[in-house]
């Protein structure tokens, strides 16, 4: 594991109630740093958060929708020197056929991935660039290598993170400000589990979020992207020129995952 120490005092986790999001809590209040939790359900957030102060530090909650209410976690932490920000809360909050969905809800979609994260990174990421330390670490998804159906905006925004994190790491490099963009494949979440995702689908591969947060963690000062979980082959695939063949293979086997939905 990376020496963690240099992105304190504070990091804000953004989507740190559970799954990955707790797992980097956990991580971080172990080595020592002080926590802003930020998530939409507050009873698992405050869980996360006991478990947290149990290693020693000072954590704070806020139970709020970044879509509504980002400029709550700028209040939140303008008394705080936050060295690290994670943004893993870019959730498909619309699965719906583009059109069958409503514009409303896709554009929460888009709120939620893009303008909510660049809002943090801008807030966040200044301060960062004038101490010349610090980290910005934004958990994408596999989705953003190709289309499929039911994330045609999903897929469109966490293909924007990749690129986003790529050029930022380009400008902050030279400030010692790291910035990854960590690629999930199929995670063992509670929020997969809520959507029913088979698991057993032969030849699928599983992470733990405990597995993929300490891969982060490890992976941030070397950015701008990596693909967690042994995934790289089949980003590689998902790379191919020929994009039908790779789209509608990719759709055969999301089938599969997805029960026949």
């Amino acid at each position: 594991m990376a020496d963690l120490s240099t992105y304190g005092p504070w990091a804000v986790i953004a989507g740190g109630s559970e799954g990955v999001g707790a797992e980097f809590a956990a991580l971080l209040a172990a080595a020592g740093i002080n926590l802003v939790l930020i998530a939409r359900k507050p009873g698992p957030l405050e869980q996360t958060a006991a478990r947290c102060r149990q290693s020693g530090v000072e954590t704070r909650t806020l139970a709020i929708d970044l879509v509504d209410e980002v400029e709550e976690v700028i209040a939140a932490t303008c008394d705080l020197e936050v060295g690290l920000l994670i943004y893993n809360a870019g959730a498909n909050t619309c699965s719906e056929e583009f059109l069958d969905g409503a514009l409303p809800d896709f554009g929460r979609v888009v709120d939620l991935n893009i303008t909510a994260l660049m809002t943090l990174v801008a807030h966040f990421g200044r301060p960062m660039r004038e101490r010349r330390r610090g980290g910005i670490l934004m958990v994408g998804s596999m989705a953003g290598y190709l289309g499929s159906t039911r994330h045609t905006v999903y897929g469109g925004v966490k293909a924007f993170g990749r690129i986003f994190a790529e050029g930022l790491w380009l400008e902050l490099r030279e400030f010692d400000v790291h910035v990854l963009e960590l690629v999930l494949g199929v995670t063992r979440t509670p929020a997969m589990e809520r959507v029913g995702l088979n698991f057993d689908v032969p030849g699928l591969r599983v992470a733990e979020p405990a597995a993929v947060a300490a891969e982060g963690l490890d992976r941030l000062p070397f950015g701008p992207v990596h693909i967690a979980g042994g995934n790289e082959a089949d980003v590689a695939r998902r790379n191919h020129p020929d994009r039908a063949k790779v789209v509608l293979g990719a759709h055969r086997f999301m089938q599969q995952l997805m029960g026949g939905q």
